[in-house]
């Protein structure tokens, strides 16, 4: 299989296995997911579930080679498209609190302006909320970074985390639904 991934370069290993790659769980994972702007079926390759999930071919960036053997590499989301790929998608990560997490246990090595950029190309509006909440609340990026994602917000408003119930307060300024305890998730950091 990863002579396949290889072989066809839109493809990369993204989400929850990326996270992995990046040392950003805690728990290993069960299955792989591969981003691609092919629909590809799920396929299990000596016992390892394969997901695949699509994207639009203008928004296959941000992605690096890792070696896997000597002779063996895959396409893997570098760490900060690891970031945004699991804030555009928090199911294929545990959710919003695992994508901060491990965004937490990472941080020093995650760049915060090219994250805003990648959420500025990327231009999901859901994307843009939770990273701009995400920044905001653990106080760990510049002022004007966090301007930048402020001036591309739209007056919707979207779940925090698609993964939790529907409920919890709205807060204005990210335009979001925050379904996630903030103390919550102040504390996982601390896990």
């Amino acid at each position: 299989m990863a002579r396949e991934l290889a072989d066809a370069p839109e493809h990369y290993l993204s989400h929850a296995s990326a996270m992995e790659l990046h040392q950003m769980v805690t728990q290993p994972q069960l299955g792989v997911f591969v981003t691609s702007p092919k629909p590809t079926r799920p396929r299990t390759v000596l016992g390892t579930e394969f997901r695949f999930v699509r994207c639009k071919p203008e928004d296959v960036f941000g992605v690096i080679d890792h070696w896997v053997t000597k002779t063996e590499r895959v396409r893997v989301s570098d760490i900060e498209r690891t970031v945004i790929d699991g804030l555009k998608q928090p199911e294929y990560c545990g959710g919003f609190s695992e994508v901060a997490k491990g965004y937490w246990m990472r941080r020093d090595a995650i760049s915060s302006n090219r994250l805003v950029d990648y959420a500025l190309r990327l231009d999901v509006g859901a994307v843009i909320r939770r990273l701009g909440f995400l920044l905001e609340t653990f106080d760990e990026t510049p002022l004007e970074d966090i301007d930048r994602l402020r001036r591309s917000l739209t007056a919707s408003y979207v779940l925090l985390d698609p993964v939790m119930p529907v409920e919890g307060p709205y807060q204005a300024r990210w335009r979001l639904r925050v379904n996630v305890d903030t103390d919550e998730l102040r504390a996982v950091v601390g896990t």
